[in-house]
């Protein structure tokens, strides 16, 4: 059967079983996943799906369901299910329909990550490893470098979208990335470097170009050299400091302490999993001083190369940008129509599925920190003794997304508004978030703006894994907590 003739039957089963407005998504997904021990493929996943989702309006109450088995009988099953389960909701306010759209959104792509030959891509770990292994052996004797890891990613997703009044969008969004870490360790220690960040790397909306312009063996040599440095630094003395964070540990505080906060479902109280309440709740709007005047920070869909950017979200919203903090004042949130008609605001286009498989639910596009001025170098000629933090290990924060702690893979000391050359391991920072963006005293300018990716975002019950984007340049903070990690 044709994607039209699916799209087609399933709305005309959805009407038939009573639905008096439905959505239905055809999705294909593909997503390749390599992981590399010391050049050698370590893990390979190859992973393709394809299904439909149905979302009906029965009176005020939507219901969802979706099948990957697409004859004509499960897919009248599934329709009839999602008007079953629409029967058994009603919504918290009125639901008002859009005006029926069309459109088309692709990726821009300059080279098929699908397509590059895995031989291509081993012989690119095999010579970041290479480069590692000679720096390291060049740097100290013995067996303290323990070897590299590599992953490499690519996701696919097509999407066609139409609805019983007429909306009818296609979309294929393509995202590429990659990682690389050292690993040094010693009897008693043991540390990690890894560029451009930890976890899966940065994966953004383009080709495979997004892993040949981060020039993974040139970076190697660095990285191994900071991994062998980390098991002689000294842990970061505890105290209060002006901190300095990269692209990379930014990204995630802005990620966990702005990013799920400002999701509108949080903040109703109507989605809990996962860490998942919030301090700022709706009576906060427009009131609340987040942070500093120079805190501007947008969710923004439209974003180059984000991987929260798309040309429609998953129930047809055209792609917007929406203020969340302006002038350091909360001013919005992540919502989608439904929610966002409740407090008298449009839809910031943020209702978005993993796939056919889930309903669509409030979720982050790309949350981004608007850039102030100067460079990072700049940054620190500000700082007479503070740190430049970059690599999360890890973090904890609590179920309202107020009170946060994150780890880090190395602090830079800053003397004098220079960086000293002297790294410190295991460094911890904490703090509560309007406190802690209430002390943004500068933040680096267009030209350190850069996109980072994040692509295992879990969130929901059953869970749903997304990809989000978070643009910033390097920020610095004053009168920071600082520890370390034992």
């Amino acid at each position: 059967m044709s994607p039209e003739a699916l799209l087609d039957l399933a709305l005309e089963a959805t009407r038939a079983a009573g639905a008096r407005f439905a959505e239905v998504r055809l999705v294909s997904r593909r997503r390749e996943r390599l992981t590399f021990r010391d050049a050698a493929l370590d893990g390979a996943v190859d992973e393709r799906d394809r299904g439909l989702g149905i979302r009906a309006l029965v009176g005020d109450g939507w219901g969802y369901a979706g099948t990957h088995r697409l004859d004509a009988a499960d897919v009248r099953a599934a329709a009839e299910a999602a008007v079953r389960a629409a029967g058994a909701t009603r919504s918290a306010a009125p639901v008002m329909l859009p005006p029926a759209i069309t459109g088309r959104y692709a990726t821009p792509v300059g080279e098929n990550p699908f397509a590059v030959p895995i031989g291509e891509k081993l012989a690119l770990v095999g010579a970041a490893d290479t480069a590692m292994r000679a720096s390291a052996g060049a740097r100290r004797a013995g067996s303290a470098f323990k070897g590299s890891r590599a992953e490499l990613s690519a996701l696919r997703t097509e999407t066609r979208f139409r609805t019983s009044h007429g909306t009818d969008l296609e979309q294929s969004v393509t995202l590429c990335g990659a990682k690389l870490a050292a690993i040094a360790a010693s009897e008693t220690d043991f540390q990690v470097r890894s560029y451009p960040k930890s976890f899966e790397g940065n994966v953004l909306q383009a080709g495979f170009e997004v892993v040949r312009a981060l020039d993974l063996p040139g970076r190697a040599p660095l990285l191994a050299d900071e991994a062998l440095a980390l098991l002689d630094a000294e842990v970061v003395p505890a105290g209060r400091r002006t901190l300095i964070l990269d692209g990379s540990q930014l990204s995630l505080q802005i990620h966990e302490s702005v990013g799920h906060p400002t999701e509108l479902d949080r903040a109703f109280g109507e989605e809990i999993s996962l860490a998942g309440a919030s301090f700022l709740l709706p009576e906060r709007l427009d009131a609340l001083r987040f942070g500093a005047d120079r805190v501007n920070l947008v969710a923004d869909a439209t974003t180059p190369l984000g991987p929260g950017t798309f040309g429609f979200d998953d129930e047809g919203t055209p792609a917007t940008s929406t203020p969340l903090v302006r002038d350091g004042l909360f001013v919005g949130y992540l919502s989608g129509r439904d929610a966002a008609a409740r407090l008298g605001r449009p839809s910031a286009s943020a209702l978005r599925a993993e796939s056919w498989y889930g309903l669509p639910i409030v979720r982050m596009t790309n949350v981004n920190l608007l850039p102030g001025a100067g460079t990072l170098d700049d940054l620190i000629g500000g700082v007479d003794d503070g740190l430049l933090l970059s690599a999360n290990k890890s973090w904890s924060i609590d179920d309202l997304r107020l009170n946060f702690q994150f780890a880090c893979e190395v602090a830079y000391e800053i003397k004098g508004g220079r960086r000293t050359g002297r790294l410190f391991k295991n460094p911890v920072y904490w703090g509560r978030s309007p406190e802690f963006w209430g002390n943004c005293t500068a933040i680096a300018g267009p030209e350190a703006w850069e996109m980072w990716g994040w692509l295992f975002c879990g969130k929901g019950d059953p869970v749903q894994i997304m990809h989000v984007g978070h643009g910033c340049a390097p920020a610095r903070f004053d009168d920071v907590s600082f520890g370390a990690r034992s």
